[in-house]
């Protein structure tokens, strides 16, 4: 299990990820837009760069939904390989069965 401090930042970024998503993507297609003048451009970068890191995308990490574990995330399952391990044996994960030869 994930320290409690660890799941509860991930949910608070993913809080001010979704607040500020618009307001990122303004600034940056401003920056990217070669119609808007030199000014325009670095005011926009300005603007993005006094944003707070925590708004971007990118500080996001794949975590468990059951256990919060941050590495092995199966994306498709939405939990770690450990859990999905245990769910599948349990015959809780749908069209997934234990495999054996």
């Amino acid at each position: 299990m994930a320290k409690r401090s660890s799941i509860v930042k991930q949910e608070r970024r993913e809080k001010l990820v979704n607040l500020n998503r618009e307001k990122r993507k303004g600034f940056k297609d401003i920056v990217k837009s070669l119609d808007s003048t030199y000014e325009e451009r670095m005011t926009a970068q300005d603007k993005l760069n006094k944003m707070s890191p925590n708004t971007s995308a990118v500080r996001l990490r794949n975590r468990c939904q059951l256990t919060g574990r941050p590495r092995g995330f199966l994306k498709k399952f939405g939990v770690s390989r450990i859990a999905f391990r245990e769910l599948a044996s349990r015959g809780l994960v749908p069209g997934v069965q234990k495999s054996s030869w």
